[in-house]
């Protein structure tokens, strides 16, 4: 009789630390990332003003690749955005984004974001008329040593 308890609490650790170890990986799945950005960014559809945003993906599994903006505590959420998969040649270890510099007096514009050790991001969708003016614009990939994302490092030529 004892050795059949022992199986089932045996049997019930695996399966509570099986559990507990799907939990502990959530943010791996949902590539929940959290970017500051020290200058106002566009995303479609709107300007964020300088601060920090968590960026995470919708539930990946629909077949859609879309993407939720969240303040830094994901208390409000200020956009959920259609993207397409975009890829990169390397992955890196840290935050990737690509930005169009649109100018004096305009911020800059969001274009790719990639999750850490990933080769394949969230490439935003913007209207036809401006996505055409987006890619006229110089256009800089930053590779964020932190998760903050400064607009002055692609003016610098920090970014690629």
């Amino acid at each position: 009789m004892n050795i059949h308890k022992t199986y089932i609490l045996v049997g019930l650790i695996i399966a509570l630390s099986m559990f507990l170890g799907l939990v502990a990986h959530a943010d791996e799945t949902d590539q929940a990332t959290k970017i500051s950005f020290s200058e106002p960014i566009q995303i479609p559809g709107r300007v964020l003003p300088a601060g920090t945003y968590v960026f995470k993906l919708l539930n990946e599994d629909l077949g859609l690749h879309v993407v939720q903006v969240f303040n830094a505590d994901r208390t409000a959420l200020y956009a959920t955005l259609q993207t397409i998969p975009t890829d990169r040649p390397e992955p890196t270890d840290h935050t990737v984004v690509a930005l169009a510099q649109q100018g004096a007096g305009q911020p800059d514009a969001l274009l790719k974001w990639f999750y850490p050790c990933q080769t394949i991001g969230s490439e935003f969708l913007y209207p036809k008329h401006e996505e055409k003016e987006l890619a006229q614009d110089k256009q800089q990939t930053i590779v964020a040593d932190e998760p903050t994302v400064s607009n002055s490092e692609a003016a610098s030529g920090l970014g690629n």
